[in-house]
């Protein structure tokens, strides 16, 4: 769990999105993120909690993630047995914006638990305690997922869905993602614009069979790479084409494609 305070994270808007988010906050209702790894939906959170003056309290989702996790537990203190409240039952008393990031990855109670926070009730039940808690006015329920990802393995139920309001995230547009690449590392136009056009035409080679491709977010972390001294096909290789894939024939072809084109 990570909760972040205000801050200044960058976020180019490449559509309404900023608009949306808003009117969904003021609305009191929850918004679901849909999208591919590293297409900026954790950094719009971000954003928008910084922008909206809210904390943000950040849970990365995975296999193990239970209900119990989010609502809170019971402790041994001494000798007493207190209640802990979990950063999803926080979040709601105080009135902070809850980022369930890549949700679909909890397991199923944690779905169950929040179903009330998703509708008009706007409440949360915690049977450990026989207590119904009402949201504060200022809470809100953000979550994200990867359809590409999960589809056929771990799947959001067409009901869950329906509870939120939902923005499709992708790869920015050419000259949007240049302008992430130079305002986030320094680096040049030209060279960003080459790693643009890598990562776009990796992105395009159905045939390779990537489960993943190159997000924004592996361009970015080669360009600090090299701009802090690391070759730059080298940088590429280890930043972009490593984390795609362990086969020997697929990495060959992409590391052909970055001596090609960087």
């Amino acid at each position: 769990m990570e909760e972040t305070e205000v801050g200044i994270p960058f976020y180019h808007a490449v559509g309404k999105e900023v608009e949306v988010f808003e009117q969904v906050y003021h609305n009191k209702l929850p918004i679901l993120l849909k999208g591919p790894t590293g297409t900026g939906k954790s950094r719009f959170v971000e954003f928008m909690a910084n922008k909206l003056r809210k904390k943000l309290i950040t849970i990365s989702c995975h296999e193990e993630t239970s209900s119990t996790d989010l609502i809170g537990r019971f402790i041994i203190k001494g000798a007493e047995t207190i209640w802990l409240d979990g950063p999803l039952t926080t979040a709601v008393k105080n009135g902070h914006i809850l980022y369930l990031d890549e949700v679909a990855e909890a397991r199923p109670d944690v779905i169950v638990a929040i179903h009330s926070l998703t509708d008009h009730r706007r409440e949360l039940f915690i049977d450990k305690l026989g207590e119904t808690y009402k949201a504060h006015e200022d809470f809100m329920l953000v979550a994200s997922f990867n359809p590409g990802y999960q589809r056929g393995f771990k799947e959001l139920k067409p009901s869950t869905r329906q509870r939120f309001v939902a923005l499709s995230f992708n790869y920015p547009e050419p000259k949007i993602e240049q302008e992430i690449l130079v305002q986030e590392t320094g680096i040049d136009d030209d060279m960003a614009k080459r790693l643009v056009m890598l990562g776009n035409k990796v992105r395009n080679l159905n045939e390779l069979g990537l489960t993943e491709t190159v997000s924004t977010r592996l361009l970015v972390d080669a360009s600090k790479l090299f701009q802090s001294g690391l070759a730059k096909r080298l940088a590429v290789k280890v930043a972009v084409m490593e984390p795609l894939s362990d086969e020997k024939q697929t990495l060959e072809a992409l590391y052909d494609l970055t001596d090609l084109m960087i």
